[in-house]
Formats: C-alpha cells, structure tokens, sequence
C-alpha cells in the first residue's frame, strides 16, 4: 500500500494542477476566445467543456501512445494532426446529437484545433510522459478549462439574460452588456483577478505554476 500511495497522490495532483494551478483562462490566460464568444449561455458553455475535455483527453493519450515514433522535427504538424482529428471527432459528434447548440458554436469547435492550451499539453507532457499521467493531466487542463467557461457563462447568463440554461430566474435583463464582447471580457476580467486573489490571499501567490509546471 505504501508503495502505490505516492504514485496516486502524483496523478491526482496532476489532475487538480490543471483545474487551479494551471487553469488555462483564469491562471494562465490562454484560449481566451471561447471565453469570451460561446460564454453568453450556460448551454453552450458547458458543451464548449466536454468537448475541450474530450479532445484534451484523446490528444494527451495519442501522443503519449506513440510519442517514442514521432521524430522530434516533424513534432509540432504531428501534434495538429493529432489534435484536429480529435476536434471532428468532437464536431460531427456535436453536429449530430447537439444541433441547436452546435449552430450557435459550431465554428468555435472547430476552433479548437487552435486552442494553446491542447496543444502545448502535448508538447510539454505528453510527449514525455506515459499514458496514464498524461490522460490525468488532460483530464486536469480540460475539466479546469470547463470549469472557467461555466463561471463565465453562469454570470452573463444570469446578468445579461436573466436566465440560467434558458430557464426564467430573474424575470429582467439586469446588465445587458453582459450578453456584448465587452461584458466577456469584464466578466473574465473579474473572475480572473478574484482567483489571482484567492491565491495571494491564501497561498503567498506561489499556486501560479507555468505551463511546465509538472
């Protein structure tokens, strides 16, 4: 037991890196994009998540899968290749059970070819890392990349709309610029310096790891 309990505290500290430490949007402020364009709706935010977990997932455990074929000049073309075969994967799969969302956020799926977040993944942890740690931290990265675009749509919903998942709650429209590109950003803004606080405030500001954190 002694043996194996280090080898799981590492994955789920892998895993819990990416949601706080090394949150994409709100710690590292990249891929702000989708923050800002598919943020509007509760809805759409959560499905722009599962599937940038998904594709982080599956590009994570592909390139750690064949890491050790790949020569290191051609790397980067391998690493796109990787990750926009994932990305249709995410696109038809949306397009074909998810088809109201996927006409108001289809472009932005594909998008996520782009995404600095997946990709840098797998050049700086999965292609150095075996399939299990690498799977963790793409669960890590995706779920942490969720987990900002849900807060952000939550409140330009609720603020902009009034609603939550299309679903009355305040009966107005409160803050309608919310809903505008300038609201995206006030909202990430915001969110961005309270968890820049929360670690200051509680962690001496050491929780900001870079992107070669592990």
């Amino acid at each position: 037991m002694e043996a194996t309990n280090p080898q799981k505290l590492d994955y789920w500290k892998i895993t819990l890196s990416g949601v706080f430490k090394e949150n994409a949007i709100f710690r590292l402020a990249i891929s702000l994009c989708p923050a800002i364009a598919v943020t509007t709706g509760l809805r759409t935010g959560v499905l722009m998540g599962v599937a940038v977990v998904f594709v982080n997932v599956m590009s994570n455990v592909t390139v750690s899968v064949i890491r050790a074929f790949i020569h290191p000049r051609i790397r980067m073309p391998i690493f796109m290749l990787i990750i926009s075969g994932w990305v249709t994967v995410a696109d038809l799969s949306m397009a074909a059970f998810a088809r109201e969302a996927y006409k108001q956020m289809g472009l932005y799926i594909q998008l996520i070819v782009a995404f600095a977040s997946i990709f840098t993944r797998a050049e700086i942890f999965a292609s150095k890392n075996k399939v299990v740690p690498s799977f963790f931290d793409g669960i890590g990265m995706g779920v942490g990349f969720m987990f900002s675009l849900v807060t952000i749509s939550f409140f330009r919903e609720l603020l902009g709309k009034g609603t939550l998942w299309g679903f009355s709650i305040i009966g107005a429209k409160p803050l309608l610029i919310m809903l505008l590109p300038t609201g995206g950003f006030l909202a990430t803004g915001i969110l961005m310096a309270f968890f820049n606080w929360i670690d200051i405030r509680f962690y001496g500001g050491k929780g900001a790891g870079g992107a070669g954190g592990h």
